[in-house]
């Protein structure tokens, strides 16, 4: 299966993945996707990755442990939903604010926190779990 075309191909196909999964992720709360289904299609780019090249590229190129993803992915999520408690509403309430940044309105959320934090706890324990098994073929 590791032919020249797909490490060739495999590159480009991981980033061309990834771009796609930030696009389901940013599309995600108010049509279908979000964060776990763009960590999906990110975490199922670095497989396809590590398929191609092995583990180390992998870990070389996504910099943090996934594991330390997951957990920032973790706090992240956690943390979307402090803002409702100091509001004085249920706990993970959606808020919305609309600053306007050099003229643009832009919609900040706190479920756009919360998909966020999902999409790192997906990459991250998807990934790791992947990487762990792709490790295991090799040795």
């Amino acid at each position: 299966m590791n032919t020249i075309i797909f490490r060739t191909v495999a590159p480009y196909l991981t980033a061309l993945m990834v771009v796609f999964s930030v696009f389901i992720l940013l599309r995600g709360h108010n049509d279908p996707g979000g964060g776990f289904i763009g960590g999906l299609i990110a975490a199922s780019a670095f497989a396809i990755y590590g398929i191609a090249n092995g583990v180390a590229p992998v870990r070389r190129a996504l910099y943090f442990h996934p594991i330390t993803l997951a957990g920032f992915g973790l706090f992240l999520a956690a943390c979307a939903g402090l803002p409702s408690i100091l509001a004085g509403v249920p706990f993970l309430t959606g808020l919305w604010v609309f600053p306007t940044v050099f003229g643009v309105e832009l919609a900040l959320s706190t479920p756009l926190f919360f998909d966020i934090g999902v999409y790192f706890v997906v990459v991250g324990s998807i990934t790791a779990i992947a990487l762990g098994l792709e490790d295991r073929m090799e040795n």
